[in-house]
């Protein structure tokens, strides 16, 4: 994100060898990271009663994605499909799906109706424990019951629940020792009970992803923010935050700490920021819409971004020389978002508004709910070599 990317040219071929030519420019960037246009086989609802977006995978303590029952599991935000797209993120639930090669199985919510602290489930981050039987889940309780106006504050909470195989599709039971993630005293981080933003651009306290440091086994919490008042120097403060885990697995309230990523006066949201560390690097990825970017500023497509480092607490340096990772098509510039990479490189996201041109958005809402997705989009994998990252493998 140093640079402007230059948006005309992204509608490029894979290429089946990306280190066939290093990128020197950001012309040269910009030919590799261009996803395969999503066709209508693959928009299809994985649940016809359900439109499906945000994806995470239950993982490992190192962050490998949790091989259970022949498969793995994921969580997913959903809501009924009610012929209005938009509506989703206030009826929002989470759902599990069991993988097994490449089929995605309803497993039903993860959360029992009333238990959640907010009046929706937003996305967080799952980790199966060592004994192979409990997992915790991170998530974002949004809004207030009993609040009639529109709200978007947003809370981090954690669980613990048990895994239950015994039936014809895995769940997740008894859940127990619900605990709010971090407490925000505005230091850092926006108040999102004083200043929520509007739709279209809300602020965020959002998304929390769990990450043990391999350094020395310290526990933190990653999560999409926005600047406190006090420091923020623009409407486009978006942050990615991090909060220290005061013990051993992160099941207590964490510390938080001064953002991890800086973007005030460039974007307003850096959403489902995760990180792993590959070959001794540390690889830290988020995804932001084009218009979360500052009038005038830097100029980027709805894509994944990412930056590397040494170690968590930098020097953090843009992947590719501008921080792009992958887009959609120009001719599909909508068609998916939210990508999540997992340690093997797979990219997972969902269909978003495919089919739809560039400057084709449109506030028709049957137009708009005929070519919205919400499901499973096919999944693409990366190559990495240092500070430079290529799409390899589409339909993985």
């Amino acid at each position: 994100m140093a640079d402007t990317i230059a948006l005309d040219q992204l509608d490029r071929p894979l290429r089946s060898n990306c280190w066939d030519a290093r990128p020197d420019t950001l012309a040269d960037v910009a030919r590799l990271p261009v996803t395969p246009l999503i066709m209508s086989n693959d928009a299809r609802p994985a649940v016809d009663t359900l439109v499906l977006w945000d994806v995470w995978p239950v993982q490992l303590d190192n962050g490998d994605v949790a091989p259970i029952a022949g498969g793995d599991l994921w969580v997913v935000l959903s809501a009924p499909r009610t012929g209005d797209p938009d509506e989703r993120h206030d009826i929002a639930r989470m759902r599990l799906f069991h993988r097994v090669a490449g089929q995605w199985r309803d497993c039903g919510n993860v959360l029992p109706d009333g238990f959640a602290p907010g009046k929706r489930e937003w996305s967080g981050a799952a980790r199966l424990e060592p004994d192979g039987k409990r997992i915790t889940l991170w998530f974002t309780a949004t809004g207030r019951d009993g609040n009639p106006a529109p709200d978007f504050e947003q809370r981090l909470f954690h669980t613990v629940g048990t895994l239950d195989l015994s039936g014809n599709a895995p769940r997740i039971t008894d859940w127990r020792d619900l605990t709010q993630t971090v407490i925000n005293d505005g230091t850092f981080y926006a108040d999102l009970a004083i200043n929520q933003g509007v739709p279209g651009r809300i602020k965020g306290l959002r998304d929390p992803y769990w990450f043990r440091d391999p350094a020395d086994g310290q526990g933190y919490i990653l999560f999409t923010g926005s600047k406190s008042e006090t420091t923020s120097r623009s409407q486009f403060d978006g942050v990615i935050g991090i909060a220290r885990a005061t013990d051993a697995d992160g099941l207590a309230a964490a510390e938080l700490m001064a953002p991890l990523i800086d973007a005030d006066g460039q974007v307003n949201e850096l959403e489902r920021p995760h990180i792993f560390v590959h070959k001794e690097l540390y690889y830290l990825f988020w995804s932001s819409h084009r218009h979360v970017f500052a009038p005038g500023g830097l100029e980027g497509p709805t894509g994944l971004y990412g930056m590397v480092a040494p170690s968590l607490f930098g020097p953090w340096e843009p992947l590719n020389g501008s921080g792009l990772v992958l887009t959609n098509p120009p001719s599909a510039p909508q068609q998916a978002y939210a990508w999540q990479v997992t340690p093997d490189l797979e990219v997972v996201s969902f269909v978003d508004f495919w089919g739809l041109e560039a400057g084709g958005e449109t506030e028709d809402r049957t137009l708009r709910n005929a070519h919205f997705g919400g499901t499973f989009a096919p999944s693409v994998r990366l190559a990495i070599d240092g500070k430079t990252t290529c799409i390899v493998n589409a339909g993985v």
